[in-house]
């Protein structure tokens, strides 16, 4: 119900206020633009995001195929069990979906985008499997997306090498900020949902969760004492080396445990078109809305508003700046890094906007694009609290990422 009244909503806002500049200021070419946009946007979401992701997909349904049937998805669910188990007590114990969700959040982390969405649809159908009412989501398929719109991440490889192609002479500065970000934007999701959903907040899962910020804390140390070339050549040959390796190590596992690999990507490969084939519809929808509501003006109405609140409060406002990435990311990955590069351009990359723009990049997802696809991917069309709740953590990166930009930067 609420993403059917936000999508409504970004076309009637996006129709008042073009109306408005045509009355008031006589501007008679934003109905074009509005128009072309929507033309543009229907072709861009099918050219140049679904099918792109075509191959992807393909390739790795069909190495997560031969995962499974290796055995090795059992095996990372059982491992993780006792920690997911209390984050997702709906799903039974040792269920692939544990196994799935895992390989999703090391994609994630480890800054490997096009490989941790295959593994987050994946994810996604195991659930569904589980799930009564087919077309209502879950307190799992919720928390699930929740942690994933987090944008948990260790290695902001992505955002190093944008800094570096504007000519930063810091580019990793922003490495420790970004994570610091990312962890604080995941644990305020989890505790929230955690609460709304009523978990068992145990010694189990108190530990886990201490394990696992100890764990990045070490690693974060153990970065921060390289410097910034080393920092690139370490997340270059970390994330890409870690890649390679669980490709190798699927094939190898499972031909150590006699399955037929080729045969198995393969089978599991078909599935891959499948998928695509039901997203194209939500991206559609959701991609063409968003591009008519930020043709419109309607984003830079919202970031003045929000600039004039702001100075009224005499709080400090030099990260205003910076707003119209954390504002758009919610709504738009390349709308987001768009205005990103345009900060580096017009400010530079070494900036104070300018590096809060990197971690504003980096502090949290696309939460509409990614709600229409996991849920258009199985077919829900009730998402509940999953877009509230997914809204909150953009706020909470926000707000984290702010924090930290003044600790590091000023």
């Amino acid at each position: 119900m609420a993403l059917n009244i936000i999508w409504m909503a970004f076309f009637v806002i996006a129709f008042v206020i073009a109306l408005c500049k045509l009355v008031f200021l006589g501007d008679t070419t934003v109905f074009k633009l509005l128009a072309d946009g929507v033309f543009d946007a229907a072709k861009s979401s099918v050219i140049d995001v679904a099918f792109p992701l075509a191959g992807t997909m393909v390739f790795f349904l069909g190495l997560m195929n031969i995962a499974e049937k290796a055995g090795a998805i059992q095996k990372l669910a059982k491992w993780m069990n006792p920690f997911l188990s209390r984050l997702f007590p709906e799903v039974p114990e040792n269920h692939p979906a544990m196994g799935q969700m895992v390989m999703n959040f090391s994609a994630n982390m480890l800054g490997l985008d096009n490989a941790a969405t295959p593994f987050g649809l994946k994810a996604m159908e195991s659930l569904q499997s589980l799930n009564a009412d087919k077309e209502k989501a879950t307190n799992a398929q919720i928390m699930f997306l929740v942690l994933h719109t987090s944008g948990l991440t260790i290695i902001p490889l992505t955002i190093i090498s944008y800094r570096l192609a504007a000519g930063s002479h810091d580019a990793a500065s922003i490495f420790i900020p970004c994570v610091l970000a990312t962890i604080g934007t995941t644990l305020a999701s989890i505790f929230m949902v955690g609460l709304y959903q009523k978990l068992k907040w145990d010694a189990t899962l108190l530990g886990w969760l201490l394990g696992l910020i100890a764990l990045m804390v070490g690693i974060l140390f153990a970065v921060n004492t390289l410097s910034a070339a080393q920092k690139e050549i370490f997340s270059k040959v970390i994330g890409s080396g870690l890649l390679l390796l669980i490709i190798v190590a699927i094939i190898l596992g499972g031909a150590y445990k006699k399955v037929s690999v080729f045969d198995a990507f393969i089978e599991g490969a078909k599935n891959g078109f499948d998928v695509i084939i039901k997203i194209i519809p939500y991206l559609v929808a959701m991609l063409v809305a968003i591009r008519v509501f930020r043709d419109s003006g309607a984003m830079n109405y919202i970031l003045n508003a929000i600039t004039f609140l702001i100075q009224m409060t005499g709080m400090n406002t030099e990260f205003i700046g910076a707003l119209p990435v954390a504002i758009m990311k919610p709504l738009s990955g390349s709308g987001a890094r768009g205005m990103m590069l345009d900060i580096f351009q017009t400010q530079g990359p070494d900036s104070f906007v300018g590096k809060l723009a990197s971690i504003f990049q980096g502090s949290a997802d696309t939460t509409f694009y990614i709600i229409a696809l996991y849920f258009g991917s199985v077919g829900i069309k009730k998402v509940r609290y999953a877009l509230w709740a997914g809204i909150f953590a953009d706020i909470m990166g926000v707000i984290i990422a702010i924090i930290i930009g003044y600790v590091f930067f000023k």
